[in-house]
This record gives structure tokens, C-alpha cells and sequence, in this order.
């Protein structure tokens, strides 16, 4: 079943708000909780962690910026 557009914009904001926030503390304390790295490979994680968490989640985003397809 397919979420209709009004519930994919009220799921992103949830997600924005909710979500990302504790994403970020949580990848935050594992970087803090392994030895520290390579600058280099430091970054690399970062930019992983950056993007994997948008990714289960892409559904949800395409298309909120967009004019409501069901207004008329």
C-alpha cells in the first residue's frame, strides 16, 4: 500500500525531527566509542554514516517538495 502524499509529508517531518536528531547522536558515540582513525578514514566514515541514513528512507522523501498531485 502506497502512502499518500499528505502522510509521506508528515512522515518526513517525524523523520527530520525525530529521527535524524537521535541518528546523529548515536553515530556520534560509536565514532566516540571506536580508537580514533586515520583523518582520512575518519571522513569516510562520517560521509557513510552521512548518507546510510537517508537511504531506507528515500521512498518517503520523493516527491515532498513537490505541488500536491491529488490538489486540483
Amino acid at each position: 500500500m502506497a502512502l499518500s502524499y499528505k502522510a509521506r509529508r508528515r512522515w518526513s517531518l517525524v523523520i527530520l525531527l525525530i529521527w535524524l536528531p537521535f541518528y546523529i547522536v548515536v553515530a556520534v558515540s560509536v565514532m566516540n566509542a571506536i580508537p580514533r582513525q586515520h583523518l582520512l578514514v575518519e571522513l569516510l566514515i562520517y560521509l557513510v554514516l552521512g548518507i546510510a541514513w537517508a537511504i531506507p528512507f528515500k521512498f518517503i522523501f520523493k516527491g515532498v517538495g513537490k505541488a500536491d498531485p491529488d490538489a486540483e
